[in-house]
C-alpha cells in the first residue's frame, strides 16, 4: 500500500486542480466579459506582432505599392478589388497590412511607455514610502504638480523638448523613443502613488522590523521583500494604463506630435485618413479607428476584471 492510499492522507493535486482552485482563474472563467476581452486583446497582439508572416503586403516595400491602385475601396463595395481586402490608401498601400504593422508599432510603444513609466514610478514610490522624510515629501509633491497638467498636453510639451534637443538628421530616427519617454514620461506618478501607498503598509510590518534589526541594507529590503508584495496593484494600473499609453501615442501621431508618417500607426493611419473622410473615401479613417476603439476597450476590460480579481475586499 502507497503512502497515499492511507487512511487519512490525501493524494497530491494534480496542476489542473491547484489551478482551477485558483481564485483568480475561477473569477476569470466565470466572467464572460474579461474572457471575450482576453480573447479579443491576445489575437490583436498575435496578429500584430506576426505582421510580416500574416499580412497580405508589405507596406514598407516600394515594390508592392503601387499609386494607381490608390484609394481602392474595400472588396465588398463597387470598384473594390479581392487583392485588397479592407481597400487601399492614398497611395497605393493596402489597408489591412497597414492596420496589422501599424497596430504593432502602437501596441510596442504603448507597452514601452508603460514599461518605463512603471519603472520609474515603482522605483520613487518605494523610496518615498521607505525612506520618507524630505525625500517622501519632495517626490509626491512633485507627483502631485505633475497630475494637475493634463496628460496629453505634458506628453507634447516633453515631445516637443525632446526633438528640439535632437539634432535635425535624427529627428526621424529618433522620433519612437522621444513618444515612448514622452508618454511614460506623463504615467509615472499613478505608479509612484500606488507603490509609495502599499511601501507604507509593508514598511510596518514585523518581517521589515526585523530585517532592519539584523541590518539588512534598504535597498535590499525594498527590491526583496517589499517590492514584490507591491506588484498586485501595480499591474492593474499598468494594464489600464496601456490601453491609455496607446491612446496617447495616437493622440500625438494623430496632431503630427509622434510616430513619422513613413512608419505608420494607428493614429498616424487616422490623420491621414482623415485628410480624405469628406472625399467619400471612408475606409481609410473608419478601419483604423474602429481597431483602435476595439484594443483600447478590450485592454481596459481587461484591466477593469484584474481590478476586482486582485481586491481582496471583493473575494
Amino acid at each position: 500500500m502507497s503512502a497515499t492510499d492511507e487512511p487519512g492522507i490525501a493524494p497530491p493535486m494534480t496542476r489542473w486542480a491547484r489551478l482551477k482552485d485558483n481564485d483568480i482563474f475561477w473569477s476569470f472563467i466565470t466572467t464572460p466579459s474579461a474572457m471575450v476581452a482576453a480573447l479579443i486583446a491576445i489575437t490583436a497582439i498575435i496578429a500584430c506582432f506576426a505582421a510580416p508572416l500574416i499580412a497580405p503586403h508589405n507596406p514598407f516595400d516600394p515594390a508592392e505599392i503601387s499609386l494607381w491602385d490608390g484609394k481602392l475601396p474595400p472588396v465588398w463595395v463597387e470598384g473594390g478589388n479581392p487583392d485588397y481586402l479592407l481597400g487601399t490608401d492614398n497611395q497605393g498601400r493596402d489597408m489591412l497590412s497597414t492596420l496589422l504593422y501599424g497596430g504593432r508599432l502602437s501596441i510596442l510603444v504603448g507597452m514601452a511607455a508603460v514599461a518605463f513609466g512603471m519603472v520609474l514610478g515603482v522605483a520613487l514610490g518605494l523610496i518615498a514610502g521607505y525612506v520618507g522624510g524630505g525625500v517622501d515629501s519632495v517626490i509626491m509633491r512633485a507627483a502631485d504638480v505633475q497630475l494637475t497638467i493634463p496628460g496629453i498636453l505634458l506628453a507634447i510639451l516633453i515631445n516637443g523638448i525632446g526633438r528640439a534637443m535632437l539634432p535635425l538628421e535624427l529627428r526621424q530616427e529618433f522620433a519612437i523613443y522621444v513618444v515612448i519617454f514622452a508618454i511614460g514620461l506623463t504615467d509615472w506618478p499613478q505608479f509612484a502613488r500606488v507603490a509609495r501607498g502599499a511601501t507604507l503598509v509593508e514598511t510596518s510590518r514585523e518581517y521589515v522590523q526585523a530585517a532592519r534589526i539584523i541590518g539588512l541594507p534598504g535597498w535590499r529590503i525594498m527590491t526583496r521583500h517589499i517590492l514584490p508584495n507591491t506588484l498586485r496593484p501595480v499591474l492593474v494600473i499598468a494594464t489600464i494604463g496601456l490601453a491609455l499609453a496607446i491612446i496617447a501615442e495616437a493622440t500625438l501621431s494623430f496632431l503630427g506630435q509622434g510616430i513619422p508618417p513613413t512608419t505608420p500607426s494607428l493614429g498616424t493611419l487616422i490623420r491621414v485618413g482623415n485628410e480624405y473622410l469628406f472625399s467619400g473615401l471612408w475606409w481609410i479613417t473608419f478601419f483604423p479607428a474602429i481597431a483602435l476603439v476595439i484594443l483600447v476597450f478590450a485592454v481596459n476590460l481587461l484591466g477593469d476584471w484584474m481590478r476586482d480579481a486582485l481586491n481582496p475586499k471583493l473575494r
